[in-house]
């Protein structure tokens, strides 16, 4: 190694960005509805819908268990909408997996959670 490689190697881009914990939620629910959007819009049917549910139930499992705890620090108000949020989710997944209702409101609701998340929802 010699010098010239040591110096473009400190100041190159690093490997994986630096995020906060609202930008590691978001990329969670960017990469869940992208798997959402392309099984409601995919020929291959059930199979590839349902482990983009179970993925997105499992997201929404751990922000209400999130909600329900005692150290959790946003406003009463918004935890209890997460947690409703959450109840619906797992309603409308069973619809979908059972009746083949659309994935739509399920990824509006994601799609709305990532605008609050990037700070949309405060500048609307």
């Amino acid at each position: 190694m010699n010098t010239t490689y040591m110096a473009r190697s400190a100041y190159a881009q690093p490997a994986s960005p630096v995020r906060t914990d609202r930008g590691t939620e978001y990329a969670v629910f960017e990469k869940i509805t992208a798997r959402m959007v392309q099984a409601e819009n995919s020929p291959r049917g059930v199979g590839q819908k349902a482990a983009a549910i179970h993925d997105n139930r499992q997201l929404w499992a751990l922000l209400a268990g999130d909600v329900a705890t005692e150290g959790n620090a946003l406003p009463p108000a918004l935890r209890a909408q997460i947690f409703y949020l959450c109840e619906f989710t797992m309603i409308h997944s069973r619809k979908v997996l059972k009746e083949g209702a659309s994935l739509a409101p399920l990824i509006d609701i994601n799609t709305a959670m990532m605008r609050g998340l990037r700070g949309e929802a405060e500048a609307a």
